[in-house]
């Protein structure tokens, strides 16, 4: 984080993951505007040699510093507040209503729910905790 925020980004997430043979520590990062390469390259520099001195992951790993897409995913308070009015799509755990899969514009929520206008112009309020995923969705 003291690096994240002496560069004024803002950390929208961290995932550290296997894929193939491959272990990847992946940093999510953004600002207002955009993060740019340039500050994708000043956060891997940084944050690549404080970890070869602290050395906290013992695996050989591959350390990526990127933007979360146009598909970003909503996780914290400021996320939703900025996406209301905007389409996003969400995956649930458990069907609703015989689906697992939403698209429709973000019009409400709280700590516990988010509510979605879909394209009938019904509202659907789905609990925050039957949520696998929400996420920008992208337009084409």
């Amino acid at each position: 984080m003291p690096i994240i925020e002496a560069n004024n980004l803002e950390l929208v997430d961290v995932e550290y993951v296997k894929e193939g043979s491959d272990y990847y520590l992946r940093i999510y990062a953004d600002k207002e505007g955009g993060i740019t390469i340039g500050d994708c390259e000043t956060v891997n520099r940084a944050l690549g040699d404080l970890l070869d001195v602290e050395d906290y992951i013992g695996d050989a790993y591959i350390l990526e510093v990127s933007s979360p897409g146009l598909t970003r995913p909503l996780k914290k308070e400021n996320d939703f507040r900025r996406s209301i009015g905007k389409v996003v799509e969400i995956k649930t755990y458990t069907k609703i209503n015989s689906a697992k899969e939403f698209e429709g514009e973000l019009t409400a929520y709280d700590e516990n729910s988010v509510t979605i206008k879909l394209e009938d112009e019904e509202e659907l309020k789905i609990s925050r905790k039957d949520i696998s995923m929400i996420r920008l969705a992208f337009i084409f």
